[in-house]
């Protein structure tokens, strides 16, 4: 990966952000400021490449989630997305967003990395949406 960042670093910052993740999961308020953030991120950034696409989709997931629509998932997965997604809001990551192209690169290894955890999760949930004749349109 970009400058000494590879899977085990990704891993390391995923878990950094755990305990906020279980935070925002118990504040209603935090997690639609949370929300909110990660929406303006991901309209200022191109959604290339098949990490990044991701996001969209685990979005969706903790919406449901929230909502109390699917709740069928391990909390211990619901946890890694959201500290994911923390990361990949976070200005302040190991490599600035503000760097083209380069800067995106640690936040799609720590999705990666998340990915690698919840896949199964997330296909799960993309079945149940399916039978349900939920579109992703969120």
């Amino acid at each position: 990966m970009y400058n000494g960042f590879d899977e085990q670093k990704a891993q390391e910052e995923l878990k950094k952000g755990y305990e906020s993740a279980e935070e925002i999961l118990k504040d209603q308020d935090k997690f639609e400021r949370f929300l909110q953030r990660l929406e303006k991120k991901m309209k200022v950034i191109p959604l290339a490449g098949d990490k990044l696409a991701n996001v969209p989709i685990m979005v969706s997931l903790i919406r449901s989630f929230i909502k109390k629509e699917y709740t069928d998932i391990p909390i211990g997965s619901i946890v890694a997305i959201i500290s994911a997604l923390i990361y990949f809001v976070s200005p302040i990551d190991i490599v600035p967003d503000s760097i083209p192209i380069l800067g995106y690169i640690d936040d799609a290894a720590v999705i990666a990395v998340c990915w690698k955890l919840v896949e199964s999760d997330v296909a799960e949930y993309v079945k149940w949406r399916e039978d349900n004749g939920k579109v992703f349109n969120e």
